[in-house]
């Protein structure tokens, strides 16, 4: 397939192969490179290093867990940058620090490449749906280039900013996901402490506006028994470790952060493989009841 109208990839799971599988339908080829070995579609091209992706694609979305998975995955004989061409187009879809992000961009830059920090907002039914919202730092010129793909794979482009800035506002929207679960998980403790049933708070809980639409879903999967991961515990974790860090280097004081780190904390022992949505259950079993 023709080197436009073939996307690289570095990381290749729940999100990124489902970005792949919508751009397949919108004509695109995919190269992939999956730092665990495991992964791939029929009809995807499977090579064995990240350097390799960037030779045969000039555009090439990274998607892996960490800072330090993004490092390995980068730089380093065997890394992407060191296989791509002048003038190529490398989007960053991992959440990760906005350090990184920042020195992905200097170090893009020194090779005459474009680095854009574009993690995603959403879960596993918004990446099927290709309705996932992209949040951006870097140029403009850059996000007008991408735009194309992220129109597939996505309902909304947030340009949030220079170099880091989608990075950052990634991290503003998880804590604001990580806090709600942990005032829905100590909520609805008290009230099946307190005597009310499933069926009675699910019901509430669903009708009023103050649940957002994310926690009512969560809600609902884990009284009917489903903590099957859509975002798995250990990356909110992480992600709440950035943030804590983050605001940190601010001097700012996060204390609803700092809970919700330690209830997912006790989570990840467990459930780290699993939605984070089962903290609800790790906060009820600590309350000496049962969902």
């Amino acid at each position: 397939m023709e080197r436009e109208k073939t996307i690289g990839f570095v990381g290749f799971g729940a999100m990124a192969s489902r970005m792949a599988r919508n751009l397949r339908v919108a004509g695109y080829g995919a190269v992939v490179y999956t730092p665990s070995g495991r992964g791939g579609s029929d009809g995807d091209c499977i090579v064995g290093s990240a350097r390799q992706v960037g030779e045969q694609a000039d555009i090439v979305i990274v998607c892996v867990p960490d800072d330090r998975a993004l490092n390995a995955a980068l730089y380093g004989q065997d890394g992407l940058l060191g296989g791509m061409r002048s003038g190529g187009l490398l989007i960053n879809a991992s959440s990760n620090s906005p350090e990184a992000s920042v020195a992905l961009d200097q170090a893009a830059s020194a090779l005459d490449l474009t680095a854009l920090d574009a993690p995603i907002s959403g879960s596993t039914p918004e990446a099927d749906a290709g309705e996932l919202v992209i949040l951006v730092g870097g140029p403009e010129e850059g996000v007008r280039r991408a735009q194309p793909i992220f129109d597939i794979i996505g309902r909304l482009t947030i340009h949030a900013g220079p170099s880091g800035s989608g990075s950052k506002l990634k991290l503003v929207i998880n804590g604001i996901m990580a806090a709600g679960m942990v005032a829905l998980a100590e909520s609805v403790t008290y009230g099946l402490a307190s005597g009310l049933d499933h069926a009675t708070l699910l019901e509430a809980l669903s009708a009023v506006p103050v649940v957002s639409p994310h926690h009512k879903r969560k809600l609902k999967n884990v009284f009917a028994g489903d903590i099957s991961s859509q975002f798995p515990t250990r990356l909110m974790h992480k992600d709440i470790g950035l943030l804590l860090t983050a605001a940190a280097g601010h001097a700012l004081s996060v204390p609803l952060m700092a809970a919700a780190a330690q209830l997912l904390s006790l989570t990840r022992r467990d459930h780290a493989d699993d939605d984070y949505s089962a903290s609800l259950k790790v906060a009820e079993n600590l309350a000496q009841t049962h969902l």
